[in-house]
């Protein structure tokens, strides 16, 4: 067996609560109690957290954040060989979402180390829910680029998304993210900006882009903001070819369907008016 094999050391991603820590799970406490190691995205934030919560830390806090996790990860690691149990929590939600977490995770399943987590709240599926769109497909696009040469490169390529999207945004970057949503997504694409999520202050303005960027240029979207575009509205199915027409008013028939029947059935399918499927077969 390998040391990895050997140890019972484990990384436990913690959901921590987006603002309310009502939220917070009896997992979630259990493991910020007994955990060996708790790397924190911020040691504050989490001072904070255990003290609301009546939590007692046992274990080391270390720091675990964007600019340091390369150096940190390979320490987080080296506790896992001696048998930690290392949790890793972020300011909200959970870690590796956008959030530091991904590289410890990669890291300790490379070495032959155990990832588990508590699930807890996530600011994406959340503000999909009450956005008030089409939740059954959608997809997270994160942060867009900071820059707006690199923001509006980004949207072009999203614009044709026919999915629910997705995005966290910056309050000072809200302003110019929506009004380049407008102008390349189209000014009439509904869309939801979810604001202090869970919070006291919790706000959810839906409307089109046109009226969220206008809103956004006349007043400061404050707090932590997640951004839902519903998808690219389908355009016009392409007609098939007439042969083509003909031929699946054929194979109805020869399941056993009556003429007329079929070419209603077709019609409907394809979206053609039923006069015109009935000229192709009668011609």
């Amino acid at each position: 067996m390998s040391s990895a094999e050997n140890s019972s050391g484990r990384v436990v991603l913690l959901g921590a609560p987006l603002g309310n820590v009502g939220d917070a799970s009896t997992r979630l406490r259990e493991v910020l109690s007994t955990a060996d190691v708790i790397a924190a995205e911020d040691t504050r934030r989490l001072a904070r957290l255990t003290r609301d919560l009546g939590v007692t830390v046992s274990g080391r806090v270390v720091s675990y954040f964007e600019g340091n996790d390369e150096r940190r990860t390979p320490e987080l690691v080296e506790a896992l060989a001696g048998g930690a149990v290392v949790a890793v929590v972020t300011d909200g939600g959970m870690p590796s979402v956008s959030d530091p977490g991904f590289r410890l995770v990669r890291a300790a399943l490379d070495a032959g180390y155990p990832v588990t987590a508590a699930p807890g709240p996530s600011a994406v599926t959340t503000a999909l829910a009450l956005s008030g769109l089409p939740s059954d497909r959608f997809v997270f696009e994160g942060f867009l680029p900071r820059t707006g040469s690199h923001r509006r490169s980004r949207l072009r390529e999203l614009a044709a998304e026919p999915r629910t999207l997705v995005l966290f945004e910056a309050p000072h970057r809200i302003a110019g993210t929506l009004a380049d949503l407008a102008a390349i997504f189209g000014a009439d694409r509904p869309a939801a900006v979810c604001r202090e999520l869970t919070k006291t202050y919790e706000e959810i303005r839906r409307s089109t882009l046109e009226e969220l960027a206008a809103d956004a240029a006349r007043e400061e979207f404050r707090g932590e903001i997640t951004l839902v575009v519903g998808g690219a509205p389908a355009g016009p199915a392409e007609r098939p070819a007439d042969e083509d027409l003909r031929a699946a008013v054929a194979a109805r028939e020869a399941a056993g369907q009556s003429r007329r029947d079929a070419i209603q059935a077709v019609a409907d399918e394809y979206g053609v008016k039923k006069r015109e499927v009935y000229a192709l077969v009668h011609q």
